[in-house]
């Protein structure tokens, strides 16, 4: 028999299945029925639910509940600061078994190679690796990348079978003004999958955007806001990230009824926070201790999320899908006790069993060498623009405060928690250095940098002593890219991340445990931020209100232009 007839004969038990699960629940997450019974699998296929199999290989999961395999609907590998063997290695276990990324990190810092770096590595993998193509390298015209991507770059990898389509299209600007490298993008992609990023876009001008074929986004923080984007026909993809934490905010909007159109995200999620609290797990744990149906949560993390992504092998256990399945303790704790991933068990042997590829990106850190003089605000009026963090969100203040000019400076102010913030160009193209000010982070002394500088990625340094940012800044050159936090003269804690500068070679328990270092370090200066290092990352994002700051200087969102000096 050939592959077809095998699967329908094992369905119909004429034949032994490959594999057989038995004595456990399955949930369906269409109807909210728990369905007893084996579960067959042949193949990377489920052929039959709800009756006795004799199976090849039989598990027993006697007390167990399944579900659908999970699906981060948006996500950058980069940001877990791990490479996508380590990501796989740390995710997969906990029921992630598809992940659709957007490579856009590291294609700001290398362009097409670092997006085919993530196509060549799906194949390795446990989990499924989908990925959507960077829309906006750079995010707008307003910082120095490493690279530019243009729609003639992207149709070459278009119909790559692990590509689903255009990724997350930042630069909202450029759509509804219909600027032309934005409409040559969206015409090249028109009638496939276009994922979106419109913070704070409503009325007409979210009309617009929509009317651009856009189906889906990550962005929305208020329930008000999600609400809207769902009446006009997006599936809105709930965010639960190491800074972005929108998941509480959405949750009133999360029910039986609407669920068919939510989905769960983590965008930007770090191994520490992974190790202390999790991943989706952590997202449907919550929601269901907040009151959730498990239905919804679950839904939202499987079928919502295949149909939101054209998945349509996937989502449900259910005879002719994809056999990902998570077997829970129980539904509330969403504590994964066995996964399979396209019928394969995951477990320590399947991951040492995989093949891998050597990584890219090494000595892309090629910023000048700085000194505590560069650091200094140069001006002569006291009116100063302050970007306003807000923990928990990517969006900041745009404040107003008036800083003195002391000997042609205007200087760090502890007391009133206004602390220097500096990008410098480190591609190696024009040596760009912008100082402004951040209020926030409660530094008392020292600075914090880093390498992970969204969507650019040049270096981005805070701090109150002029020679320890020149330290930090100078030390990332030397590690190639990564954390530095430093103090009166010596470096206090640093990650090397030599992948672009974005990503380790260690393991993602070495990750995690050189993030407790620097998590600790960071607030011995005084800093209160929970997650200090992607929050300062997100502060260099030109495309997310209210005010930030790049190589070229501090940028008025809302206007989208930067300010004049």
């Amino acid at each position: 028999m050939d592959q077809l007839e095998t699967r329908i004969a094992q369905g119909r038990g004429d034949l032994p299945a490959d594999l057989v699960l038995r004595g456990g629940q399955v949930v369906d997450v269409v109807t909210g029925d728990l369905i007893p019974g084996d579960v067959a699998i042949c193949g990377d296929l489920i052929v039959g639910i709800g009756a006795s199999y004799e199976g090849t290989e039989i598990v027993d999961v006697t007390g167990l509940t399944l579900v659908p395999g999970f699906i981060d609907t948006h996500l950058h590998i980069e940001s877990s600061l791990i490479t996508p063997f380590e990501f796989d290695r740390c995710v997969t276990p906990r029921g992630i078994t598809t992940a659709i990324c957007d490579p856009h990190e590291i294609a700001n810092v290398l362009g097409v190679p670092g997006i085919r770096y993530f196509l060549d590595a799906a194949p390795h993998l446990l989990m499924d690796l989908r990925v959507n193509l960077s829309s906006c390298v750079p995010s707008t015209q307003m910082e120095t990348a490493g690279a530019e991507i243009l729609a003639a770059d992207l149709v070459p990898l278009m119909d790559h079978p692990q590509v689903i389509g255009l990724a997350e299209f930042m630069n909202y600007p450029g759509v509804i003004h219909r600027e032309g490298q934005a409409m040559d993008k969206l015409r090249a992609f028109a009638g496939r999958h276009i994922d979106g990023h419109a913070p704070m876009l409503s009325g007409r001008d979210l009309n617009a955007y929509l009317a651009a074929g856009i189906r889906t986004e990550h962005e929305a923080t208020t329930a008000a806001e999600a609400r809207e984007k769902l009446q006009k026909g997006m599936r809105v993809l709930i965010r639960e990230g190491s800074v972005s934490k929108d998941l509480d905010a959405l949750l009133p909007l999360l029910t039986e009824a609407t669920s068919a159109y939510l989905c769960l995200c983590t965008d930007d999620r770090n191994p520490l926070d992974i190790g202390e609290h999790g991943h989706l797990d952590y997202m449907i744990r919550h929601a269901i201790a907040c009151g959730v149906s498990p239905l919804a949560a679950y839904r939202a993390a499987s079928l919502s999320a295949a149909e939101a992504f054209g998945l349509k092998d996937r989502g449900q256990i259910a005879p002719g899908r994809r056999a990902d399945i998570v077997a829970v303790g129980s539904l509330a704790a969403c504590d994964a006790r066995m996964v399979w991933a396209g019928g394969q068990r995951v477990d320590d042997a399947a991951f040492a069993a995989r093949e891998t590829i050597a990584p890219i990106g090494r000595n892309s850190v090629r910023a000048p060498r700085v000194a505590a003089a560069h650091f200094r605000t140069a001006s002569n009026r006291v009116a100063t623009d302050v970007i306003g963090v807000i923990p928990g969100k990517i969006i900041t203040e745009h404040l107003h405060e008036e800083i003195p000019v002391i000997d042609g400076d205007k200087r760090p102010d502890p007391a009133r928690d206004l602390v220097r913030i500096t990008v410098i160009e480190r591609h190696g193209k024009n040596g760009n250095i912008a100082n402004g000010f951040v209020r926030g982070f409660g530094l008392r002394r020292g600075a914090i940098a880093s390498t992970v500088c969204h969507d650019h990625h040049n270096i981005a340094v805070v701090g109150l002593d002029y020679a320890d940012m020149a330290l930090a800044a100078n030390r990332l050159s030397e590690i190639e890219g990564g954390f530095v936090v430093t103090e009166g003269g010596r470096v206090l804690a640093e990650l090397a991340l030599p992948v672009a500068g974005l990503m380790s070679l260690m393991s993602f328990e070495e990750v995690r445990a050189a993030l407790v270092a620097l998590r600790a370090a960071a607030r011995d200066l005084g800093v209160t931020l929970e997650e200090p290092f992607l929050q300062l990352a997100f502060l260099a994002l030109p495309v997310i209100p209210m005010l930030k700051i790049t190589d070229r200087g501090l940028v008025d969102v809302l206007k989208f232009e930067i300010i004049p000096g």
